[in-house]
C-alpha cells in the first residue's frame, strides 16, 4: 500500500521537468505509513500522473529499499526519472546515498499497468486537481492510497522475470507442465 499526496503546481520557468516525486518516511514510533508526495507541473493528465506514480513505484523497487529511505526523483521527458535515495546505515549511523535512474521504457510500462489496474481512479484524481473552482491561492493537493494489488500488478512482469532468473541462477527448477 502506498500513501500518496498529489499536488499541482505551475510549470517552472526555464525547466522541462514534468513532475517531482519525494518520499517522506513515517515518523518514529508511528503506525502511519510512509508517504510519497507527487508534484505535477502544468496541465495534469492521467498519463502524466500515471508516469509520476510509476516513478514512485519503481523507486521503491531498489534492492536496498528500507522503510526510512528518503527519495527525491525528477521526471523528465525522454530521460525518465532521475534522482537519489538516502538512509542511515544501521551499523555506523552514517548517511548512505544512492543514485536512482529509471529509464523511460520502464516508467511507460509501469504507467500502462497502473492505468489498466486503476485508470478510473487516476482520471478522477486528475479531474479533481483540474477543477476550476479551487479557492484563489489554495494549493491544489489531493491524498489517496494506491493499493498493494495495483503496485504488485504494475511491476508483475519484471518480478516474474526476476524470480525466473533467480531460480535459474540457483539451479532451482520449477516444473509447471504437470499442473
Amino acid at each position: 500500500m502506498m500513501d500518496v499526496l498529489v499536488m499541482l503546481e505551475e510549470r517552472p520557468e526555464h525547466s522541462t521537468v514534468l513532475a517531482h516525486v519525494n518520499s517522506v518516511p513515517s515518523p518514529l514510533n508511528s503506525e502511519r505509513p510512509s508517504r510519497d508526495v507527487v508534484t505535477l507541473y502544468g496541465d495534469p493528465t492521467a498519463e502524466l500522473l500515471a508516469l509520476a506514480l510509476a516513478a514512485a513505484v519503481e523507486a521503491r523497487r531498489e534492492p536496498t529499499e528500507r522503510s526510512e529511505t528518503i527519495r527525491h526523483v525528477a521526471l523528465w521527458p525522454e530521460r525518465g526519472a532521475v534522482g537519489d535515495a538516502a538512509w542511515r546505515d544501521e551499523m555506523t549511523g552514517g548517511l548512505v546515498t544512492r543514485d536512482l535512474v529509471i529509464p523511460s521504457d520502464v516508467l511507460s510500462e509501469t504507467a500502462a499497468h497502473l492505468l489498466e489496474e486503476c485508470g478510473p481512479s487516476i482520471r478522477r484524481l486528475v479531474a479533481g486537481l483540474s477543477m476550476p473552482d479551487w479557492p484563489e491561492g489554495t494549493r491544489r493537493a489531493i491524498s489517496f492510497t494506491l493499493t498493494s494489488s495495483a503496485v504488485m500488478v504494475a511491476g508483475g512482469a519484471r518480478y516474474d522475470a526476476f524470480l525466473d532468473s533467480y531460480r535459474s541462477a540457483d539451479g532451482i527448477g520449477v516444473d509447471t507442465e504437470g499442473d
